[in-house]
Parts: structure tokens; C-alpha cells; sequence
């Protein structure tokens, strides 16, 4: 870590952290409320009352979305490349008061959170954001109306539109609210992003860079950041509503992912990027080579540890094609040891010790300790994260509370066990050796796997990528059709004069 990020991580404490309001340009931080984050201690911020905003929230007329159809897809990538110069955590002091603000509520530790800022400003690199507009939509459906002539004569000109978007962006990594920002600008949207209170302030400070850069340039006067507590119903039945809002996007977790869909009507929509869990999966080959198992250990645990496990791509059990026998679980065991060895000695910015301790699953982890028939637990002793390798071919009964570095390895006899754990939950699958993956690539997807990648890079995301199984970005535009029928060439349906 540089100087001056040393620094940074250094300078938290006996600051009062105010999560404003940005509603389309507008800096808004009075009738401030406190609320608590879910962070260490006692730890609170606050916000303007939402109640008071709820008026100011919504677009109003959609025709106001008109000025930016004024815009080429040129005039947004020079936009964001601006914008992404000013995200320089060494010099902008949004980000520098956001980044000690998430430090106190991120899942989190204060090395890794830095490293995720640090990094935000590649959202919005040309090459990204191009790659991704192509990718995900098409330049040419959000630049203009796309002829294709169909097979009855008839010529459908075809142009993705924009729309009124919410978005309920999960706390557990900061590049989601950047993400978020770069999507609306590419879809030409009017959007509303939900803080939440794990990470209330980088939306934030981004948009806040955005006013101050261009104050009145039609992406920063449709991108609005607001802060509400989940959950207020007086607040939400008001407010999503199809009059106001026609897509929700919302991630994080099932309970709150649940609660959106009472809101749910005919004319507002919900994209869900819901909880997911993700596995790994290590073969035979790996098994009867002592080299290739040390590198299985290594990569299991950059995708177990890398953010601490706090993402939904992280790994937290681990099959492994060892068989269920003596020998096999020996060959488990040092699988877990390898995994153990590289997973306390990953570099700061990528993985630490947690900050904070899920008690219940510490309880767990302890309670396997004296069951050694059953499981054998490898480090853990300090809350430093652990490897629990199961002796029965079967996961941990607490598998679905894996966190703060914990992974559980699976001796198992057959493959067709390991596709039977997948479901409709399952996101990202890693696999070892390669080899492995190429005859699995068919077969996981119908059990439920979503994304399928070399063991070591799964959360080494692409943002220009479909994500759970879905393509957000296209469900988030409007895909408008204007036909066009002549009667020479498409037989009309009344009769002739």
C-alpha cells in the first residue's frame, strides 16, 4: 500500500459522516435524520428525511428524459472518461470522505475497501464502457433505430429507449453503485439509486463529483442518490409506483429482495440480482498430483478470501473428486491444509483477517472442532478464517453462513453428487483443472449454475457480462419496435376497395 493510502486507512474517527441527497443535480442536506449503519459499534450517519423528498424523487414527466436522446454515445464516453479522471482517491475529497465513512460500515477491512476505490475509476474507462454498451446491448439499438426486415415483408425498426429506473444497490462492494452510474449514462435512463446502509456514501460521492464536474449536462440531471430505510412502508407504497418508476434493479439479500416484489404491478418491473452462493469444484486429475492439489489449495483460496468472502462470487464449499475412502479424505485433508496455508498469507488489499466475527458461525466452527469424526477443522483458532473439511461426503449444515474466510471442502466419490448440490442459487462455479470445465460447461447450467469459470478467477468479474443468468442492462432498457407496411408488399387485412 502507497503513502498516501497508509494515510487514508489511518485518518477514521471524530467525524460526523452526512449521507446527503442528489436529486438530479440538486445537493440537498437539510432535515437531517440519523440512522444506523451496519457497521462496528455504535457507528450512525445521517440523512435528510426521505419523507420530505418523496416528492422531489421522481421524474415527473417521462419527456423529460428527451434531452438526453440529444446525446451520442461519443458525447457519454467522453463523459465518463472525465468523470472517471476525477475519481482519484488522492486528490478528490468526496471519495477521500467517503472511503473513511465505508471504513466504519463495510463488511469489509479498511485495506481492502481502499483497494476497491481505488479502482473504481475503471468503470469508466472508454474501452470498459464501450465493450460494455456493445456486449450488453448493442451501440447501434441505443444510437438509433435498427432496420431488419422480416420474413412476412414487413421492415421493424428496432432502438433501445431508456426508462425510469430505482435501483436498491447492495453494500458489500463499492464498484456496484459505480457500475450502477456507468449503466444509466450507457441506457440513457433516469435513475434513483437506494443507498444502503453498509455503504451510504459511495454512490454518493461519485454523483457529488458529477454536479461538480458538469452541473448541467443531462447525465448528471438524471442520476438521483437518496438514502431511506428498508422497508418503510408509508415511504415505498408511495413512492414505487409505475408512475413514478418503471424498472426496479435490486440486489442484496432475501429478505429484502422479497419484500420489493409486493410493489411489483402491471407497468413496473423488477430486475433481481438476488443472493446467490457459489462452489468450487476440483477433480480427479488434481488428486494424483501432490503439484497440481498445492495449486488447487492456492487458487481455492483466492476464491474463498479475495473481499474477505463477503461477495456472492466468493467460493464457500469446495467439492473435490478424492473419493470418500481413507485415502481419499487424506488427500481432502492436505487439499485443506494447502488451502489454509495460502489463505492467511493473501496480500492486505485482497483479504485479511475479518473485522468482525459472525458469532453463530464461530459457535459452529468450534462446535466441529469435537466433532472429528465428522469434520476436521484447520486454523480458526483466532478468527483468522478456516478450513473445514468434511470426513463425510456431504457440506456442513451451517454451509449457507460460510463468511469471514471460512470454506468448507467436500471429499465426494462421484460427479453426479456434486451436480445434485447445485441449484437455482448457485452463481459461480470454479473449476480445476481446466480440462474439467470444458465437460462440465453443458451439464452445470442445467442444474442451475449460472457462470462457470477457471478455479482462482471467480471473482474476477467482467462487467460486460450477463450476470445471474440474466443480461440486466438489456431488461433495463425499453426495446421499442416502429413497423412499417406497405400494402405492395404486406398483404392487408381489409378488404379491397
Amino acid at each position: 500500500m502507497n503513502t498516501a493510502s497508509h494515510n487514508i486507512s489511518k485518518e477514521v474517527g471524530g467525524e460526523e459522516f452526512i449521507a446527503s441527497a442528489i436529486i438530479r443535480g440538486k445537493i440537498i442536506d437539510t432535515d437531517l435524520m440519523t440512522f444506523g449503519g451496519r457497521g462496528e459499534g455504535d457507528f450512525c450517519f445521517q440523512s435528510p428525511d426521505p419523507h420530505k423528498l418523496i416528492d422531489q424523487l421522481p421524474l415527473g414527466h417521462p419527456g423529460k428524459m428527451a434531452d438526453l436522446y440529444a446525446l451520442s454515445f461519443s458525447d457519454i464516453l467522453d463523459y465518463l472518461e472525465e468523470l472517471g479522471r476525477r475519481l482519484d482517491l488522492d486528490s478528490n475529497p468526496h471519495l477521500q470522505k467517503a472511503v473513511k465513512g465505508s471504513f466504519m460500515t463495510a463488511p469489509t477491512t479498511p485495506s481492502i475497501v481502499e483497494y476497491c476505490y481505488r479502482a473504481l475509476r475503471t468503470a469508466f474507462r472508454p474501452e470498459v464502457v464501450t465493450e460494455m454498451a456493445e456486449q450488453t446491448v448493442g451501440i447501434k439499438y441505443l444510437e438509433g433505430w435498427v432496420p431488419t426486415a422480416l420474413v412476412d415483408g414487413r421492415t421493424a425498426h428496432i432502438r433501445a429507449f431508456g426508462s425510469r429506473q430505482l435501483h436498491i444497490v447492495a453494500g458489500n462492494a463499492p464498484m456496484i453503485s459505480a457500475l450502477t452510474i456507468a449503466r444509466n449514462a450507457i441506457t440513457r435512463s433516469d435513475t434513483i439509486i437506494k443507498s444502503p446502509s453498509n455503504d451510504p456514501f459511495t454512490a454518493l460521492a461519485i454523483v457529488h463529483t458529477m454536479c461538480e464536474m458538469a452541473p448541467d449536462h443531462p447525465l448528471t440531471k438524471h442520476i438521483s442518490v437518496a438514502y431511506w430505510k428498508g422497508g418503510d412502508e408509508k415511504f415505498e407504497s408511495a413512492f414505487y409506483q409505475p408512475h413514478n418508476i418503471e424498472k426496479i434493479v435490486a440486489w442484496g439479500g432475501l429478505a429484502s429482495v422479497k419484500h420489493v416484489t409486493k410493489y411489483i404491478q402491471p407497468g413496473l418491473e423488477l430486475i433481481s440480482l438476488d443472493p446467490k452462493r457459489s462452489i468450487s469444484i476440483i477433480g480427479e486429475q488434481a488428486c494424483e498430483d501432490d503439484d497440481m492439489l498445492r495449486e488447487a489449495g492456492r487458487k481455492l483460496a483466492i476464491d474463498g478470501g479475495a473481499m474477505n468472502q463477503a461477495g456472492c462470487v466468493n467460493a464457500r464449499v469446495a467439492y473435490v473428486l478424492s473419493g470418500s475412502d481413507d485415502d481419499g479424505l487424506e488427500i481432502a485433508k492436505k487439499l485443506g491444509r494447502y488451502t489454509y496455508e495460502a489463505l492467511v498469507t493473501l496480500p492486505a488489499h485482497m483479504s485479511t483477517k475479518p473485522k468482525s466475527v459472525d458469532k453463530e458461525l464461530k459457535s459452529h466452527i468450534e462446535a466441529a472442532r469435537f466433532q472429528d469424526d465428522w469434520y476436521e477443522v484447520i486454523g480458526g483458532d483466532e478468527d483468522e478464517g478456516a478450513v473445514i473439511v468434511s470426513l463425510l461426503p456431504e457440506p456442513v449444515g451451517f454451509a449457507t453462513r460460510l463468511d469471514n474466510r471460512t470454506i468448507n471442502i467436500v471429499p465426494v466419490d462421484s460427479m453426479e453428487e456434486v451436480l445434485r448440490a447445485c441449484d437455482a442459487y448457485t452463481q459461480t462455479v470454479g473449476i480445476f483443472p481446466e480440462a474439467l470445465k470444458d465437460e462440465l460447461k453443458d451439464q452445470l447450467p442445467l442444474y442451475g449454475a449460472q457462470r462457470i469459470v477457471s478455479l482462482g478467477y471467480a471473482t474476477t468479474t467482467n462487467i460486460s457480462l450477463p450476470q445471474d443468468a440474466i443480461e440486466p442492462m438489456r431488461r433495463a432498457c425499453k426495446w421499442i419496435v416502429n413497423e412499417q407496411s406497405v400494402p405492395e408488399v404486406v398483404s392487408p387485412i381489409w378488404p379491397p376497395v
